[in-house]
């Protein structure tokens, strides 16, 4: 487990990241290495187009997380943006199955505490796992299966993967109860490695390292 540190004061008045959009700041680079047209945003962005940008080939971080987007309105692929330096596409996708990243959002942290409980079923039934303040690169080493069909996130936002080490595409589960696969845009029910999605405001790190 990592040591944490205690949330700030201002995030008891709820006046944390989640509610003050400059506490978020990204900057999108239509060519590879930072290169080419750039657009700086703190706030969500359905269709880069309105920025009159094409495409996204780098991206830099300032301060986070976000969620970036294969398609327009927040649709497809899924790619957690953390605090740092992305130079191209397979830096930000852990699947390599797509380098189209077309709109952003803010992600939401809503504690520094984490929680969450993946169902073997539908509907919360089967087997269940918990996870508390954990990273877990194989649910397989912890002695639950790769099948998850159902998620109850209590607290912090959580990102799990397709395959174990983090790698494969990736879904989001921001604090909330998810019934059936298809709530988290999956293909299928398949998830065997979990991980918090840190936020500075609390971390001082900031971000995960997939080392």
């Amino acid at each position: 487990m990592t040591e944490q540190q205690s949330p700030p004061e201002q995030m008891a008045t709820g006046e944390g990241a989640g509610e003050r959009g400059g506490n978020y700041k990204i900057t999108i680079y239509e060519l590879e290495n930072f290169q080419g047209k750039r657009c700086e945003l703190t706030e969500e962005l359905p269709n880069i187009t309105e920025k009159e940008m094409e495409k996204v080939g780098s991206i830099q971080v300032e301060s986070g997380p976000w969620l970036g987007f294969e398609r327009q309105a927040y649709a497809g692929e899924q790619f957690v943006l953390e605090k740092g330096d992305y130079p191209r596409w397979d830096s930000w996708s852990n699947s390599h199955s797509s380098d189209s990243l077309m709109s952003l959002r803010p992600l939401q942290i809503d504690s520094a505490d984490h929680k969450i409980h993946l169902f073997e079923n539908t509907g919360y039934t089967g087997r269940k796992m918990e996870i508390v303040d954990d990273d877990v690169p194989s649910l397989w080493a912890h002695g639950f299966q790769d099948r998850v069909a159902s998620v109850k996130a209590l607290n912090g936002t959580w990102v799990g993967y397709e395959y174990p080490g983090y790698r494969g595409r990736q879904h989001v589960f921001e604090k909330g109860e998810y019934r059936h696969w298809n709530e988290w845009d999956a293909n299928q029910p398949l998830i065997q490695s979990v991980r918090r999605v840190r936020d500075q405001q609390w971390h001082q790190r900031g971000i995960f390292e997939n080392s």
